[in-house]
């Protein structure tokens, strides 16, 4: 038979037990919270990069379509002088002052 003492520490140990359960799922309640709160956040950030994608894409065609059209008409590009083999990585870079 258990005596009073024995059944006082069950109990006690019962409670304990039972607090710090509560206290973990609280803990895992929190974390998963935290992860939500960051997901949402990243989702968001990842569709504002993906506007300002799309925003460098038109401005990139836009440029592109630009300097094709000046190309056709530079003087610089256009003049017989300049077709003598002179390395030149960026046509517009002659043509800028």
């Amino acid at each position: 038979p258990q005596s009073p003492d024995d059944d006082d520490r069950k109990v006690r140990r019962r409670e304990k037990n039972r607090v710090a359960a509560q206290r973990s799922r609280k803990k895992q309640t929190q974390k998963a919270d935290k992860l939500h709160e960051e997901y949402e956040c990243l989702e968001q950030e990842n569709t504002v990069l993906r506007r300002e994608i799309g925003k460098l894409t038109e401005e990139l065609k836009h440029l592109s379509e630009a300097l094709k059209e000046h190309e056709k008409m530079c003087p610089l590009l256009l003049c017989p002088m300049n077709f003598v083999p002179v390395p030149r990585p960026d046509p517009v870079a002659g043509c800028l002052p």
